[in-house]
């Protein structure tokens, strides 16, 4: 497999092509260039699959982990070394296929949308540079190495969210992400060097010999300062305040970010390491399942009453991937039929939420591309002018919502059986998270394509949406259908649908993929069972949420939603402005650290630190004006001076 080294190198030169002479040429040869390599890219990918996962299994019934390429880089010590190559095990296999194929829909998909914009050729440019970080950081053969292209997917993400740099709006978005990301990964860093230190070495199995030696104990707090850097790329709470600022980028920029790369950079990194995590650190691992629990209940409250299309699904992505680290953080085993269900399930999740969210991300690009707006105020019923969108995003609605046979209910329902299996409180809550997750995702369908106006019980304008009144009145509105008022929604040219309908089926198809048989906690094969009794309390769930959503939104009124709003008006409030977590940021930083603590020591540096020394140098100068007159170059004064100075030696040794 040593080609697979062009997975890596084929999109860093495309990154170096498209940014150095990208000026010269035209857009569609940019584009050309962009996306054929990226197709290369995922046909390499897919050939790498099929001669990984068709090979014999070990006599242990585990795939074999191949390093095709292993160079040392910088060396420390016998035992302690930097070293860059690729590593082929199944997760890193599936991500490979997952990161390419997304990531070539997102390129023949921009061909459409990014028609025409300033700067066609810098975005493409920064595409292959973040496909490059993410498929670099997931064939890692180290954490270091991981660590050096998780910074890159950082500095690319900041790039892509900036993209639009005249906007102010996007440029704070971007330095958002990129602070808020680099703040978590100064705990990946540490705990990277922590591990090392005690581990003897940045692979990802510690020296034996350095953990007999007491380095097991270090083990929980290296994980779990690796875990706050995993919190931040996959915006768990609290450090989830940039992700839904992401969307100030372009569209198809944040179906990649969202759906395959970025944001699953902190699961992958969980599942990386979880044999570490079940052997020497449990109670974390537990703590991931805690976290990423509340962070799914958060996030999908929020998206209950969002407005911005796109914001919907970026609080759907965090819910989403609340639900991947639950699932390997109930885990209490490495056996899959005993404890280690979650791994495989979190895994195929992954798979599976890669493809649906891609697909709702591009829909709502198009939907965008056709009504001008991200609000759902200015849509409705658009299954008229959009059938091809309208039915992707419907599958997709499905998908996510845990409907049979779509992928996403059979990946859901092996995560909910892990948490009833781990803690029956832990399943029943999961499993109300996943009814919101219908509830949500129905409202937005209906509201776009259907009854038109989502926003209902409480209408915010522009200035409040952008954070300048907190405030919002009740208001009973009624459909916006009217979207222009010289043409009419249409749908997307051929370059953005074909993206859609590929998606869907992969979506359709994806859930009946025999999962466990490729991935499972210990390697070896595991035949999926669903288990009817947690798979059938799901099923009625969602169905009752997907009514409930129907019966609020389907129509142009919507007197219940009214109702809801106005009665629970100031939790509505709160909920659309995500319970305040960015004002609370604001006021640490601006008012406590800022003002109580970095103005003072400003003050202090300034007036007391540098008064001193410039209270030295003022000395100094007056000392050598008053003392100038002494170096006057007369041999009669020195001779003068000397016989005093000897004079007085004298009469102090008398004395």
């Amino acid at each position: 497999m040593e080609y697979t080294i062009f997975i890596l190198l084929l999109p860093l030169l495309s990154f170096l092509v498209l940014g150095i002479g990208g000026k010269w040429m035209t857009h569609r040869t940019a584009g050309i260039i962009g996306t054929t390599v990226l197709a290369v890219v995922a046909l390499l990918s897919y050939v790498t699959a099929w001669q990984y996962f068709s090979a014999p299994r070990l006599a242990d019934g585990t795939f074999d982990t191949v390093i095709p390429y292993n160079v040392t880089w910088l060396p420390f010590t016998p035992t302690l070394s930097i070293d860059l190559g690729i590593l082929l095990d199944p997760i890193s296999v599936m991500m490979l296929i997952v990161i390419s194929t997304v990531s070539l829909m997102v390129h023949v998909y921009s061909f459409g949308y990014m028609k025409g914009e300033r700067g066609f050729q810098r975005y493409y440019a920064f595409l292959s540079l973040f496909t490059m970080s993410m498929l670099g950081l997931v064939v890692a053969t180290n954490i270091f190495q991981m660590y050096l292209f998780w910074e890159l997917v950082g500095v690319s993400s900041y790039l892509l969210i900036g993209f639009y740099y005249t906007k102010p709006s996007a440029v704070a978005a971007s330095k958002k992400a990129f602070i808020v990301t680099r703040f978590a990964d100064l705990g990946f860093l540490i705990g990277i060097l922590v591990y090392g230190y005690y581990a003897g070495t940045y692979t990802f199995q510690p020296s034996e010999m350095a953990l007999l030696k007491g380095g097991a104990t270090m083990i929980p707090l290296a994980l779990g300062l690796m875990f706050i850097g995993g919190a931040g790329k996959s915006a768990m709470f609290p450090l989830h305040i940039w992700l839904p600022d992401a969307m100030e980028g372009p569209t198809p920029v944040s179906a990649l970010i969202h759906a395959a790369t970025m944001v699953v950079a902190g699961v992958y990194l969980v599942a990386r390491m979880f044999p570490l995590f079940i052997g020497y650190a449990p109670d974390v691992l537990h703590l991931v399942a805690y976290v990423g629990a509340f962070t799914a209940f958060y996030a999908a409250s929020v998206a209950c009453v969002q407005s911005d299309i796109k914001r919907v699904l970026a609080f759907s992505t965090i819910s989403q991937i609340g639900f991947m680290m639950v699932a390997l953080g109930v885990c209490t085993s490495t056996d899959p039929h005993h404890g280690g269900l979650g791994y495989m399930a979190g895994m195929f999740h992954l798979f599976t939420h890669a493809m649906f969210k891609a697909l709702l991300f591009l829909g709502a690009g198009s939907i965008i591309h056709a009504v001008h707006s991200n609000e759902m105020s200015a849509m409705g019923g658009l299954h008229k002018y959009m059938p091809v969108t309208h039915i992707t995003f419907l599958i997709a609605c499905f998908a996510i919502a845990g409907i049979p046979p779509f992928s996403g209910f059979f990946s859901k329902d092996e995560i909910l059986t892990a948490c009833f299996q781990f803690s029956p409180a832990m399943g029943w809550i999961m499993t109300a998270i996943a009814a919101m997750t219908a509830f949500y995702m129905f409202r937005l369908y209906y509201g776009i394509f259907w009854g038109g106006s989502s926003d209902k019980g409480l209408v915010i304008s522009d200035k409040q949406v952008a954070g300048n009144d907190k405030t919002a009145q009740p208001a009973n509105h009624s459909s916006l259908t009217t979207h222009h008022s010289h043409t009419s929604p249409h749908e997307s040219p051929l370059a953005m649908t074909i993206p859609l309908m590929f998606l869907a089926v992969v979506t359709i198809v994806a859930g009946f993929i025999p999962f466990g048989k490729f991935i499972s906690s210990n390697g070896t094969a595991y035949e999926i069972h669903l288990d009817w009794r947690v798979a059938g309390t799901s099923i009625v769930i969602a169905v009752i949420s997907i009514a409930i959503a129907t019966a609020m939104y389907a129509r142009a009124k919507q007197p219940v939603a009214n109702a809801l709003a106005h009665r629970f008006r100031g939790l509505w409030t709160a909920a659309y402005h995500r319970f305040y977590i960015d004002e609370v940021y604001q006021f640490i930083t601006h008012k406590i650290i800022f003002g109580c603590i970095s103005r003072p020591i400003a003050w202090f540096d300034r007036h007391v630190v540098d008064g001193f020394f410039n209270f030295l140098a003022w000395s100094a100068n007056a000392t050598s004006d008053e003392i100038r007159g002494l170096q006057s170059g007369q041999i009669q004064q020195y001779t003068y001076v000397f016989l005093l100075g000897t004079l007085a030696l004298i009469l102090l040794l008398l004395l």
